[in-house]
């Protein structure tokens, strides 16, 4: 197992909204300061749980700036900083560093589909714009492009490309990750239902979604997974799993947007094109909390 250059346990952080659509500056606080009283060890914002795509610049960089005044001391705050555009992408980036952010995540770049040596060339620009460590976020799911394993072994040899966000859901694409990056680099889980099979491999830790309703539970799961205890941390990934499932039912963030509204506190519909969850989806998201906590 790798080192752990963002810690063990990051929330992918969701962007709360109040009636009017604008976002919510005081919940964003008050929620990152909840998340790391929770089992978190960092917390990424403006992600995909963030709505990225739906938020201005200058949201996002006062998104950052407000998580790092409520939590810079405690946590590592990472700043989502990829786009499709890797000059938007490098500028956002030095945006971040001056702010004050501990690392940057930037996704793939998508709809434009480039090819590997695109995508080579995009992370770079990125990793050199600023002096912050970069975490690269894979997801070919709502991307349409894999960043291939001979990219991601190229990238890891770049001083502050320092892990990634795998959220390719195959665990043999993960496996031969983990044998040809640098000895140096971390993978991160990047979904809740595939930590576990990932860390029993050498995966470092999560990116999780959950960790807004169990966030605690998930911390103990990843603790007993990197202590090699691999049968207490079965234990508690199948307590979870049907909460890790229900989470995803309907398009993220809209199951975790709801139940957190109902659970915590108000935290706003998801922006267009995005809409609320179903009731049905968000009562199935409490039963399966309610089950496992149970358990």
């Amino acid at each position: 197992m790798s080192t752990q250059p963002f810690g063990t346990v990051l929330t992918a952080m969701i962007t709360p909204f109040d009636e009017s659509g604008a976002v919510d500056y005081q919940a964003v606080w008050d929620l990152a300061r909840h998340l790391v009283s929770h089992g978190s060890d960092g917390l990424v914002v403006c992600g995909t749980t963030g709505e990225s795509p739906t938020l201005t610049n200058e949201e996002k960089l006062t998104l950052f700036r407000t998580v790092v005044e409520a939590v810079g001391e405690r946590a590592v705050v990472i700043a989502g900083t990829g786009t499709y555009d890797t000059a938007e992408s490098v500028e956002t980036t030095r945006r971040a560093a001056e702010i004050g952010c501990d690392g940057v995540m930037a996704v793939t770049p998508y709809y434009s589909k480039p090819p590997q040596e695109g995508l080579f060339q995009h992370f770079t620009a990125i990793a050199d714009a600023s002096d912050l460590p970069v975490l690269v976020y894979n997801i070919p799911g709502r991307t349409s492009r894999l960043i291939e394993v001979e990219t991601l072994a190229r990238l890891s040899h770049h001083e502050r490309i320092v892990a990634t966000k795998d959220a390719v859901e195959d665990i043999e694409f993960t496996r031969r990750t983990l044998a040809d990056v640098s000895e140096s680099f971390a993978v991160y889980s990047g979904q809740d239902s595939f930590t576990l099979p990932m860390m029993e491999i050498g995966a470092v830790g999560i990116v999780s979604v959950a960790s807004h309703l169990v966030g605690k539970q998930i911390a103990e799961m990843a603790t007993a997974a990197r202590d090699k205890e691999f049968e207490a941390a079965r234990v508690i990934h199948d307590r979870l799993m049907p909460l890790f499932e229900s989470l995803f039912v309907e398009p993220n963030p809209m199951p975790l947007k709801g139940a957190l509204s109902e659970l915590w506190r108000p935290v706003g519909d998801p922006r267009l094109p995005l809409i609320p969850a179903q009731p049905e989806t968000v009562a199935g998201v409490l039963a399966a909390l309610e089950a496992a906590e149970a358990a």
